[in-house]
């Protein structure tokens, strides 16, 4: 656990008036903060209810920053810790602008779980309690006939805590019925959790699933199995953990015990009788400098009961931090769009390993080759590993925990992943029907709330990684009523909705991921528009008229009449695509755009997401001599003002020299989720718009660079709601 430190420790420090209060403080994390009178705490994890605390000057301040930086800063990301109250952010619901629980932004066609959303303008207290629920994806699973999702879920309130594995099944991946909870907190390993998991299909036919139980309030992590009560029935309804087996597997050899978690699907080569699995956690690296590493540790079994630890991890990074949701599977190297079943090996394979880091909260994969001999795994690039700019990502943008899983009826590999929110804590308490992951904290400015308590969060390597923090964390701050209130966010982790499936396969170049929305969202599309080569000039928008878009599916073909003007690319933005589209947004010309795309537009384009391309001419000696940067910017997403709008980037991997290049983008009231140049770099974005809602809502083709833009086809469909859950 995390090193707790006491008020009267804090106030032997600063002599503060903090008598009337008992403290019991996680780690801090640090940025620049400002300073006010004012300080609003609320909860933190494992922890009494933080209630107020008294002003403290820049010199106070200081003193403490100082004391706590010499505090280790380890602990787990998912922690245990006590139902608590949301007072504060029910009072500061009453500040927050009407357009925010609009409930025409509650998503129409992504997955949503069970628990009915409330309409913040009649929600009491009681009922925000239940309503703003937790889910995180545990596993899917394909058995007879039925779709499987499996998810983590608070049935009973807004914190973490009273976590069981919620359960829909569909025949289409799309419409969804909700069953009973599969698995809840009942045995001694996992009596105060069940976290995350993944299921595996025996030779018999028989799924079981292996997932995280928490043991102890310390937040010890062990592993557990669980088989069905009846595999004959198809929607396997219930499930039972015998209790005289599990833990099957327990932290041993110096693992953290408190960072041990998210067991892989396991596989299992033809000829071989040993299944294998991994298991993500981090590791000291050992020598004088310290610092720590992701780590995938491999488990093997013959019986899928009693499992060994391979001596050496899988694969391990430094300064990558907790590795979560760990996904490894292999990929056809032919470049066809076609899935491997999890235990197929070979010469014709390559193998992909996903982590979800914990300290950078985004998803990130290499493409290598397994040696199931040596245990080892061995990226193609090495240094796919080693930095924010060569580290190829699923999704840019806000997507996080994801997993994969294999469709033998289709042969495919289906990705899952969650599309986080970006907006305040009060913003979601008013809501109600967004909060649907964890719900945001009140927190003071500059103690930044230990990150767990909001979600999945590490300390480990924060110190020796300073300057990353404000990486992590973005803070900013609005006045709530009559007190200060911040609001801290976790890289934009704080509630959430289920992304659109995609199909997940290896480009022929071998290098990367392809991604596309899975063919049955298709049928829900409805009413259609159609252009055909439409010139957009310079400054010059487009209309697109016919149909309703607040709800839609438009995929566009442009072509670019010249490249010649294509700008130099600044060297010192060169690896980092979220600053440089910062700093290059959709209003500032370009020699090549930006060009692409306003969705959820209002009439007078007050507000408007651009989803956009923009080209530049890379440096002398690199491998292309054009670089193309694909950029949501939702800085003008809302004219609510106190919304976090961050800008999302990535370059696509795509040789540009016939000018031409494609975007999709899923549409729906709250979320973009756009795909560039056929599935190369995938961008999700949470935006609220207090204009564009409903019927106002409107899409525009836009060029703002200097060269002309042909959208040679652009198609709009409007999107139908699907059955979810019963809503």
């Amino acid at each position: 656990m995390a090193p707790i430190i006491s008020g009267a420790f804090m106030a032997s420090w600063l002599s503060l008036s903090l008598a009337q209060y008992k403290y019991r403080l996680p780690p801090l994390l640090f940025l620049r903060p400002t300073f006010t009178s004012d300080l609003t705490l609320c909860t933190c994890c494992r922890c009494e209810r933080v209630r107020a605390m008294e002003a403290l000057g820049r010199g106070a301040w200081a003193c403490l920053s100082v004391m706590l930086l010499l505090v280790p800063l380890a602990g787990a990301s998912h922690v245990v810790y006590e139902h608590e109250s949301l007072v504060e952010m029910e009072a500061a619901k009453e500040a927050v602008p009407p357009s925010i629980v609009d409930p025409q932004l509650k998503t129409g066609y992504h997955f949503q779980p069970i628990k009915n959303w409330i309409n913040g303008n009649n929600a009491n207290l009681p009922n925000l309690l239940s309503a703003l629920i937790e889910v995180e994806l545990a596993t899917p699973l394909y058995y007879k006939g039925w779709y499987h999702f499996f998810y983590q879920y608070n049935p009973k309130g807004a914190v973490w805590g009273n976590i069981v594995w919620a359960h829909s099944v569909s025949r289409d991946l799309i419409n969804w019925h909700a069953l009973e909870t599969a698995l809840k907190p009942s045995i001694p390993s996992d009596q105060y959790g069940c976290w995350s998991g993944s299921a595996t299909i025996l030779p018999d036919g028989t799924p079981v699933i292996m997932y995280t139980g928490v043991a102890s309030p310390n937040n010890y992590q062990v592993q557990n199995i669980a088989y069905p009560k009846n595999a004959s029935n198809p929607l396997l309804r219930e499930w039972v953990k015998p209790s005289h087996i599990n833990p099957i597997i327990v932290p041993e050899g110096g693992i953290n015990a408190t960072q041990f978690r998210d067991p892989t699907t396991a596989w299992r080569a033809a000829g071989d009788d040993h299944w294998r699995l991994l298991i993500g956690s981090v590791a000291p690296t050992g020598g004088t400098r310290g610092g720590t590493r992701g780590v995938a540790y491999v488990y093997r079994s013959r019986d899928f009961r009693r499992w060994t630890r391979v001596r050496r991890p899988l694969h391990s990074a430094p300064a990558t931090g907790m590795w979560e949701c760990p996904d490894f599977y292999p990929v056809s190297k032919d470049g066809r769009r076609v899935g491997l079943e999890t235990s197929v090996m070979g010469t014709r394979v390559k193998h992909v390993l996903k982590n979800s880091l914990d300290l950078r909260r985004y998803d990130y994969y290499t493409v290598g080759v397994y040696d199931r001999r040596a245990e080892r795994y061995v990226p193609d690039d090495p240094a796919g590993d080693e930095g924010e700019s060569r580290r190829m990502r699923y999704d840019y943008g806000n997507f996080y925990a994801s997993k994969t899983f294999y469709d033998p009826v289709k042969k495919r590999r289906i990705l899952w992943g969650w599309a986080n929110e970006s907006d305040t804590a009060a913003d979601d308490v008013a809501k109600g029907w967004a909060g649907i992951q964890v719900q945001k904290l009140l927190i003071c400015y500059a103690y930044m709330h230990c990150m767990h308590c909001i979600y999945h969060s590490t300390y480990t390597d924060i110190l020796s990684k300073a300057q990353d923090l404000l990486d992590v964390i973005r803070v900013f701050v609005k006045k709530n009523l009559a007190k200060l209130v911040c609001h801290v966010f976790v890289y934009e982790f704080d509630g959430i909705d289920q992304a659109i499936p995609r199909t997940v396969w290896l480009d022929p170049s071998g290098k990367q991921l392809l991604q596309w929305p899975i063919e049955e969202v298709e049928a829900l599309r409805g009413k259609s528009v159609t252009l055909k080569d439409k010139v957009i000039k310079p400054g010059q928008h487009l209309k697109v008229t016919g149909i309703q878009t607040a709800q839609a599916d438009v995929e566009v073909s442009f072509e670019v009449s010249s490249l010649k003007g294509a700008e130099p690319l600044d060297p010192a933005l060169a690896g980092d695509a979220e600053r440089l589209c910062g700093a290059k947004g959709a209003d500032v010309e370009g020699g090549v755009g930006p060009f692409g795309l306003w969705v959820l537009a209002s009439a007078n384009k007050q507000e408007r997401t651009a989803v956009f391309f923009r080209v530049f001419r890379a440096a002398a000696g690199s491998d292309k001599p054009l670089m193309v940067l694909m950029c949501t910017d939702p800085t003008k997403s809302s004219l609510n003002p106190d919304l976090y709008r961050p800008t999302f980037a990535g370059f696509v991997d795509t040789d540009i020299k016939d000018g031409k290049i494609s975007l999709r983008s899923l549409i729906d009231r709250s979320v973009v989720e756009s795909f560039g140049a056929g599935g190369k770099t995938c961008i999700l974005s949470r935006v609220y718009p207090s204009l564009a809602i409903g019927k106002n809502a409107r899409i525009y083709v836009f060029n703002n660079g200097k060269a002309e833009i042909k959208v040679s086809r652009l198609t709009a469909w409007e999107m139908k709601k699907p059955l979810m859950n019963g809503s």
